[in-house]
């Protein structure tokens, strides 16, 4: 019998059977070769925060304390998985045995799908491009909701695979220098890979000046928090031009002290705006939705024009999960995009 990876509590992960039906009428087998984790939300429920905020009530559009979790245990973990097909149901039309798809699903080895659930992987694009789309998606959303315009520069605070997605979507939106913020040294270098312009070290200066200074004084017209970190934005607040567009589009804790909004915020009046793909309608509704927004990114990561190659590592065996996972949380400078191997 095939083996998932749960998360059963807060931190506690676990191995857990589940059955593999037949396909029938238009369900495809799909046998897992890769996947891929996403960091920022499955990491909030690993660690327990979406259960600590309580459940949202969507009638009322609040967030309720002390009633049941957002999530609730025991939850799948892993966001992305490239597969074959092994074997189709009578009423497929698009997709044969061996045909290489790509789709949304928690780490496990096999599953049965309707075929209109998931994308045939182009001919020539790799893997690590195709289980970022999910971060291309909210990157692509935070640069449209930030207004990046040709000329523009703008700083991206936190290289975790959204932010290094943000970086190349700037650039394609037309911006002329891209800056990155990142603490860990193996992000800044993808970072720097991928096209940042200037990568600064947050913990070696003060990253909101230096941005001011990269920009003859003026600021970012656009600054993009995916960091979640409270010095991330104040900093974000503190190197936005006069009147720039400042994006959270994080989904972090509860901030504590330091996110001081009668300094540089007061004076600069910038504009905070939150950004989250999935919270339709979309500000351009309904010209953009977020179907329009996948099939858009995933268009530009078949041609090449978004790159996820030096995004997901390390990459470990499925195996090795239960082991590996748990560090995106305790050791973050292991890894940028946790990807597995089956």
């Amino acid at each position: 019998m095939p083996k998932r990876l749960i998360c059963t509590a807060k931190k506690t992960l676990a191995w857990e059977d589940y059955e593999l039906t037949e396909p029938t009428g238009d369900q495809v087998l799909l046998v897992s070769e890769f996947a891929a984790a996403k960091h920022g939300t499955e990491m909030s429920c690993f660690k327990g925060v979406m259960y600590d905020r309580g459940h949202f009530d969507g009638e009322m559009a609040v967030w309720m304390p002390g009633a049941e979790g957002w999530c609730s245990f025991p939850v799948g973990v892993g966001n992305m998985i490239v597969a074959r097909v092994e074997k189709t149901g009578p009423d497929v039309k698009t997709l044969a045995v061996g045909d290489k798809v790509c789709f949304h699903c928690c780490f496990q080895p096999s599953i049965v799908l309707p075929e209109g659930a998931v994308r045939k992987m182009p001919a020539g694009l790799g893997w690590k491009s195709a289980v970022c789309l999910d971060p291309a998606v909210f990157a692509f959303s935070a640069v449209r909701d930030g207004h990046v315009r040709v000329g523009d520069t703008v700083a991206v605070y936190g290289m975790g695979a959204i932010g290094l997605m943000v970086i190349q979507i700037a650039r394609l939106a037309g911006a002329s220098k891209v800056i990155a913020i990142e603490p860990l040294a193996n992000r800044r270098a993808v970072a720097k890979e991928l096209g940042a312009d200037l990568v600064l070290d947050p913990n070696a200066c003060d990253a909101g000046l230096e941005v001011k200074k990269a920009t003859d004084k003026r600021g970012a017209d656009v600054t993009i928090d995916y960091s979640g970190d409270v010095k991330a934005m104040h900093d974000a607040l503190r190197g936005a031009a006069y009147g720039g567009n400042v994006v959270a589009g994080a989904m972090p804790s509860a901030y504590g002290a330091g996110l001081d909004f009668g300094a540089e915020a007061h004076f600069n009046v910038p504009n905070i705006i939150f950004s989250r793909a999935c919270s339709q309608p979309d500000r351009d509704h309904p010209r953009w939705s977020e179907r329009r927004i996948t099939e858009t990114c995933w268009q530009w990561i078949a041609q090449g024009r978004i790159n996820g190659e030096p995004v997901v590592q390390p990459v470990v065996a499925y195996d090795e999960l239960i082991n590996e996972y748990p560090l995106i949380a305790t050791n973050p400078e292991r890894s940028v995009k946790l990807g597995a191997k089956f």
